[in-house]
Protein backbone atom coordinates (compact mmCIF):
# COMPACT_ATOMS: atom_id res chain seq x y z
CA UNK A 1 0.00 0.00 0.00
CA UNK A 2 1.40 3.44 -0.91
CA UNK A 3 2.52 5.34 2.17
CA UNK A 4 0.25 8.31 1.40
CA UNK A 5 -2.79 6.03 1.13
CA UNK A 6 -1.88 4.26 4.35
CA UNK A 7 -1.43 7.55 6.22
CA UNK A 8 -4.67 8.97 4.80
CA UNK A 9 -6.68 5.90 5.76
CA UNK A 10 -5.31 6.00 9.31
CA UNK A 11 -6.01 9.73 9.55
CA UNK A 12 -9.58 9.12 8.35
CA UNK A 13 -10.12 6.30 10.87
CA UNK A 14 -8.80 8.51 13.68
CA UNK A 15 -11.24 11.20 12.57
CA UNK A 16 -14.12 8.72 12.77
CA UNK A 17 -12.99 7.53 16.19
CA UNK A 18 -12.11 10.74 17.99
CA UNK A 19 -14.28 13.38 16.28
CA UNK A 20 -17.31 11.48 14.95
CA UNK A 21 -17.27 9.02 17.89
CA UNK A 22 -18.08 6.03 15.71
CA UNK A 23 -18.16 2.57 17.30
CA UNK A 24 -15.20 0.20 17.06
CA UNK A 25 -17.30 -2.13 14.92
CA UNK A 26 -18.17 0.61 12.40
CA UNK A 27 -14.55 1.78 12.21
CA UNK A 28 -13.44 -1.80 11.58
CA UNK A 29 -15.91 -2.02 8.68
CA UNK A 30 -14.55 1.20 7.15
CA UNK A 31 -11.00 -0.04 7.62
CA UNK A 32 -11.68 -3.40 5.96
CA UNK A 33 -13.51 -1.81 3.00
CA UNK A 34 -10.75 0.70 2.34
CA UNK A 35 -7.94 -1.84 2.67
CA UNK A 36 -9.81 -4.15 0.30
CA UNK A 37 -10.22 -1.34 -2.24
CA UNK A 38 -6.58 -0.23 -2.08
CA UNK A 39 -5.47 -3.87 -2.33
CA UNK A 40 -7.59 -4.32 -5.46
CA UNK A 41 -6.05 -1.22 -7.06
CA UNK A 42 -2.53 -2.47 -6.33
CA UNK A 43 -3.29 -5.87 -7.85
CA UNK A 44 -5.07 -4.59 -10.97
CA UNK A 45 -3.38 -1.27 -11.70
CA UNK A 46 -0.15 -1.20 -9.74
CA UNK A 47 0.61 1.82 -7.55
CA UNK A 48 -2.12 4.44 -8.02
CA UNK A 49 -1.94 7.75 -6.17
CA UNK A 50 -5.05 8.95 -4.35
CA UNK A 51 -5.57 11.95 -6.64
CA UNK A 52 -5.35 9.67 -9.70
CA UNK A 53 -8.21 7.39 -8.59
CA UNK A 54 -11.23 7.84 -10.85
CA UNK A 55 -14.76 6.51 -11.00
CA UNK A 56 -13.68 3.75 -13.40
CA UNK A 57 -11.33 2.36 -10.74
CA UNK A 58 -14.20 2.26 -8.28
CA UNK A 59 -16.61 0.71 -10.78
CA UNK A 60 -14.05 -1.96 -11.65
CA UNK A 61 -13.70 -2.86 -7.97
CA UNK A 62 -17.47 -3.01 -7.48
CA UNK A 63 -17.83 -5.23 -10.56
CA UNK A 64 -15.27 -7.66 -9.13
CA UNK A 65 -17.21 -7.76 -5.86
CA UNK A 66 -20.52 -8.45 -7.62
CA UNK A 67 -18.98 -11.50 -9.28
CA UNK A 68 -18.64 -13.03 -5.81
CA UNK A 69 -22.41 -12.76 -5.22
CA UNK A 70 -22.05 -10.08 -2.55
CA UNK A 71 -25.43 -8.61 -1.55
CA UNK A 72 -26.50 -5.14 -2.67
CA UNK A 73 -26.65 -4.11 0.97
CA UNK A 74 -22.96 -4.98 1.49
CA UNK A 75 -21.97 -3.27 -1.77
CA UNK A 76 -23.83 -0.13 -0.67
CA UNK A 77 -21.93 -0.16 2.61
CA UNK A 78 -18.64 -0.34 0.71
CA UNK A 79 -19.70 2.53 -1.53
CA UNK A 80 -20.64 4.51 1.57
CA UNK A 81 -17.19 3.82 3.02
CA UNK A 82 -15.50 5.17 -0.11
CA UNK A 83 -17.82 8.21 -0.28
CA UNK A 84 -17.03 9.14 3.32
CA UNK A 85 -13.30 8.56 2.79
CA UNK A 86 -13.03 10.71 -0.34
CA UNK A 87 -15.24 13.41 1.16
CA UNK A 88 -12.74 13.54 4.04
CA UNK A 89 -9.81 13.70 1.59
CA UNK A 90 -11.42 16.63 -0.26
CA UNK A 91 -12.11 18.37 3.06
CA UNK A 92 -8.49 17.95 4.19
CA UNK A 93 -7.07 18.97 0.79
CA UNK A 94 -5.47 15.63 -0.06
CA UNK A 95 -7.46 15.37 -3.31
CA UNK A 96 -9.19 18.05 -5.37
CA UNK A 97 -12.38 16.13 -6.10
CA UNK A 98 -14.08 12.85 -5.24
CA UNK A 99 -14.37 10.06 -7.84
CA UNK A 100 -17.66 8.94 -6.27
CA UNK A 101 -19.97 11.44 -8.02
CA UNK A 102 -20.48 9.11 -10.98
CA UNK A 103 -20.77 5.92 -8.95
CA UNK A 104 -24.37 4.69 -8.73
CA UNK A 105 -25.60 3.02 -5.56
CA UNK A 106 -27.62 -0.13 -6.35
CA UNK A 107 -31.19 -0.29 -5.09
CA UNK A 108 -31.82 -2.54 -2.10
CA UNK A 109 -35.19 -4.17 -1.67
CA UNK A 110 -36.58 -3.26 1.74
CA UNK A 111 -37.28 -6.27 3.91
CA UNK A 112 -39.50 -6.03 6.91
CA UNK A 113 -37.53 -6.64 10.11
CA UNK A 114 -38.17 -10.04 11.62
CA UNK A 115 -39.76 -10.03 15.07
CA UNK A 116 -41.35 -12.31 17.65
CA UNK A 117 -45.13 -12.30 18.06
CA UNK A 118 -46.45 -10.70 21.25
CA UNK A 119 -47.83 -13.95 22.67
CA UNK A 120 -44.58 -15.75 21.83
CA UNK A 121 -42.58 -12.94 23.48
CA UNK A 122 -44.62 -13.35 26.65
CA UNK A 123 -43.96 -17.09 26.69
CA UNK A 124 -40.29 -16.47 25.94
CA UNK A 125 -39.83 -14.13 28.92
CA UNK A 126 -41.88 -16.50 31.10
CA UNK A 127 -39.60 -19.42 30.24
CA UNK A 128 -36.54 -17.66 31.67
CA UNK A 129 -35.71 -19.34 34.95
CA UNK A 130 -34.48 -17.66 38.11
CA UNK A 131 -31.12 -19.23 38.89
CA UNK A 132 -27.66 -18.45 40.21
CA UNK A 133 -25.98 -20.37 37.36
CA UNK A 134 -24.10 -17.62 35.49
CA UNK A 135 -24.90 -18.79 31.99
CA UNK A 136 -28.62 -18.95 32.78
CA UNK A 137 -28.44 -15.73 34.79
CA UNK A 138 -26.86 -13.89 31.87
CA UNK A 139 -29.29 -15.39 29.37
CA UNK A 140 -32.22 -14.21 31.51
CA UNK A 141 -31.02 -10.63 31.90
CA UNK A 142 -29.87 -10.31 28.28
CA UNK A 143 -33.13 -11.56 26.76
CA UNK A 144 -35.20 -9.43 29.14
CA UNK A 145 -33.23 -6.21 28.66
CA UNK A 146 -33.01 -6.53 24.87
CA UNK A 147 -36.77 -7.03 24.63
CA UNK A 148 -37.90 -4.50 27.24
CA UNK A 149 -35.51 -1.66 26.31
CA UNK A 150 -34.77 -2.16 22.59
CA UNK A 151 -31.08 -1.45 23.18
CA UNK A 152 -28.48 -2.27 20.56
CA UNK A 153 -25.97 -5.02 21.31
CA UNK A 154 -23.07 -2.56 21.66
CA UNK A 155 -25.13 -0.35 23.99
CA UNK A 156 -26.04 -3.17 26.34
CA UNK A 157 -22.52 -4.61 26.44
CA UNK A 158 -21.11 -1.20 27.41
CA UNK A 159 -23.87 -0.33 29.91
CA UNK A 160 -22.57 0.80 33.32
CA UNK A 161 -24.22 0.30 36.70
CA UNK A 162 -24.15 4.08 37.12
CA UNK A 163 -26.37 4.45 34.04
CA UNK A 164 -29.24 2.70 35.83
CA UNK A 165 -31.39 5.03 37.94
CA UNK A 166 -33.23 2.70 40.32
CA UNK A 167 -35.29 5.50 41.88
CA UNK A 168 -36.59 6.96 38.62
CA UNK A 169 -36.81 3.49 37.00
CA UNK A 170 -34.87 4.45 33.90
CA UNK A 171 -31.65 3.73 32.07
CA UNK A 172 -29.38 6.33 30.45
CA UNK A 173 -28.02 4.80 27.23
CA UNK A 174 -25.02 6.03 25.28
CA UNK A 175 -25.88 5.37 21.63
CA UNK A 176 -24.38 6.04 18.22
CA UNK A 177 -22.40 9.25 17.92
CA UNK A 178 -22.14 9.40 21.72
CA UNK A 179 -25.78 10.53 21.92
CA UNK A 180 -27.51 9.94 25.24
CA UNK A 181 -31.12 8.85 25.57
CA UNK A 182 -33.34 7.78 28.46
CA UNK A 183 -35.26 4.48 28.40
CA UNK A 184 -37.87 3.81 31.09
CA UNK A 185 -37.92 0.36 32.73
CA UNK A 186 -40.53 -1.37 34.89
CA UNK A 187 -40.26 -2.29 38.56
CA UNK A 188 -39.69 -5.95 37.70
CA UNK A 189 -36.69 -5.03 35.51
CA UNK A 190 -35.33 -2.75 38.24
CA UNK A 191 -35.50 -5.66 40.67
CA UNK A 192 -33.82 -8.01 38.19
CA UNK A 193 -30.91 -5.62 37.64
CA UNK A 194 -30.47 -5.06 41.39
CA UNK A 195 -30.50 -8.82 41.98
CA UNK A 196 -27.92 -9.32 39.22
CA UNK A 197 -25.60 -6.72 40.76
CA UNK A 198 -25.88 -8.45 44.14
CA UNK A 199 -24.98 -11.81 42.59
CA UNK A 200 -22.03 -10.18 40.86
CA UNK A 201 -20.67 -8.57 44.04
CA UNK A 202 -21.09 -11.81 45.94
CA UNK A 203 -19.38 -13.92 43.27
CA UNK A 204 -16.47 -11.69 42.27
CA UNK A 205 -14.14 -9.81 44.58
CA UNK A 206 -13.32 -6.92 42.26
CA UNK A 207 -15.59 -5.81 39.44
CA UNK A 208 -15.68 -2.48 37.67
CA UNK A 209 -18.68 -0.33 36.92
CA UNK A 210 -19.70 -2.46 33.91
CA UNK A 211 -23.15 -3.93 34.49
CA UNK A 212 -22.94 -7.24 32.62
CA UNK A 213 -20.06 -9.68 33.07
CA UNK A 214 -19.10 -13.17 31.92
CA UNK A 215 -18.80 -16.24 34.14
CA UNK A 216 -15.26 -15.06 34.95
CA UNK A 217 -16.40 -11.65 36.13
CA UNK A 218 -14.96 -9.90 33.06
CA UNK A 219 -16.77 -7.39 30.85
CA UNK A 220 -18.76 -9.14 28.13
CA UNK A 221 -17.16 -9.16 24.69
CA UNK A 222 -19.60 -8.59 21.81
CA UNK A 223 -19.82 -12.21 20.67
CA UNK A 224 -20.70 -13.50 24.15
CA UNK A 225 -24.28 -12.10 24.37
CA UNK A 226 -24.80 -12.70 20.65
CA UNK A 227 -24.14 -16.43 21.01
CA UNK A 228 -26.17 -16.74 24.23
CA UNK A 229 -29.20 -15.03 22.70
CA UNK A 230 -28.93 -16.95 19.44
CA UNK A 231 -28.76 -20.27 21.26
CA UNK A 232 -31.75 -19.44 23.46
CA UNK A 233 -33.91 -18.13 20.60
CA UNK A 234 -32.98 -21.14 18.51
CA UNK A 235 -34.26 -23.52 21.18
CA UNK A 236 -37.36 -21.53 22.16
CA UNK A 237 -38.66 -19.88 18.95
CA UNK A 238 -38.57 -22.34 16.05
CA UNK A 239 -40.29 -20.02 13.54
CA UNK A 240 -37.52 -17.42 13.44
CA UNK A 241 -35.15 -17.32 10.48
CA UNK A 242 -32.83 -14.89 12.25
CA UNK A 243 -31.93 -15.49 15.87
CA UNK A 244 -29.92 -12.47 16.96
CA UNK A 245 -30.27 -9.78 19.66
CA UNK A 246 -31.48 -7.41 16.94
CA UNK A 247 -34.64 -9.53 16.54
CA UNK A 248 -35.52 -8.60 20.13
CA UNK A 249 -34.90 -4.91 19.35
CA UNK A 250 -37.22 -5.22 16.34
CA UNK A 251 -39.79 -6.98 18.51
CA UNK A 252 -39.62 -4.19 21.09
CA UNK A 253 -40.30 -1.53 18.43
CA UNK A 254 -42.94 -3.53 16.55
CA UNK A 255 -44.95 -4.32 19.67
CA UNK A 256 -44.88 -0.66 20.71
CA UNK A 257 -46.10 0.34 17.24
CA UNK A 258 -48.79 -2.34 17.15
CA UNK A 259 -50.15 -1.10 20.46
CA UNK A 260 -50.48 2.51 19.37
CA UNK A 261 -47.20 4.08 20.53
CA UNK A 262 -46.35 7.38 18.85
CA UNK A 263 -43.74 6.92 16.11
CA UNK A 264 -41.63 9.82 17.40
CA UNK A 265 -41.57 8.22 20.86
CA UNK A 266 -40.37 4.92 19.35
CA UNK A 267 -37.71 6.86 17.43
CA UNK A 268 -36.41 8.38 20.68
CA UNK A 269 -36.44 5.04 22.52
CA UNK A 270 -34.51 3.32 19.72
CA UNK A 271 -32.02 6.17 19.37
CA UNK A 272 -32.65 6.65 15.64
CA UNK A 273 -31.25 9.85 14.15
CA UNK A 274 -34.17 10.25 11.75
CA UNK A 275 -37.81 9.23 11.63
CA UNK A 276 -37.24 7.47 8.29
CA UNK A 277 -35.37 4.65 10.05
CA UNK A 278 -38.28 4.15 12.45
CA UNK A 279 -41.05 4.18 9.85
CA UNK A 280 -40.33 0.61 8.78
CA UNK A 281 -42.13 -0.55 11.93
CA UNK A 282 -45.37 0.97 10.68
CA UNK A 283 -45.29 -1.58 7.86
CA UNK A 284 -45.59 -4.36 10.40
CA UNK A 285 -48.58 -2.58 11.91
CA UNK A 286 -50.18 -2.26 8.48
CA UNK A 287 -49.64 -5.98 7.84
CA UNK A 288 -51.37 -6.74 11.14
CA UNK A 289 -54.29 -4.47 10.19
CA UNK A 290 -54.60 -6.25 6.84
CA UNK A 291 -54.81 -9.58 8.62
CA UNK A 292 -57.50 -8.27 11.01
CA UNK A 293 -59.39 -6.75 8.07
CA UNK A 294 -59.38 -9.98 6.07
CA UNK A 295 -60.60 -11.99 9.04
CA UNK A 296 -63.23 -9.56 10.28
CA UNK A 297 -64.70 -7.67 7.31
CA UNK A 298 -67.43 -9.46 5.31
CA UNK A 299 -66.26 -7.94 2.01
CA UNK A 300 -62.55 -8.56 2.56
Amino acid sequence: MPELAQDSIQSFLDYLKYQRRYSAYTIRSYHDDLIQFVGFLATQYGEVSLDAIGHNHVRSWLASIKERDITSKTINRKISSLKSFFKYLVKTGVVAQTPMLRVITPKVSKRLPEFIGESDAGKLIGSLKRTDDWKSLNTRILITLFYTTGMRLSELVNLKESQVDFGKKQVKVLGKGNKERIIPIGQEIVGMIAEYIQYKKKEFESVDNTLLVTEKGKKMYTKYPYLLVRSFLGSEVKTLNKKSPHVLRHSFATHLSNNGADLNAIKELLGHSSLAATQIYTHNTIEKLKTVYKKAHPKA
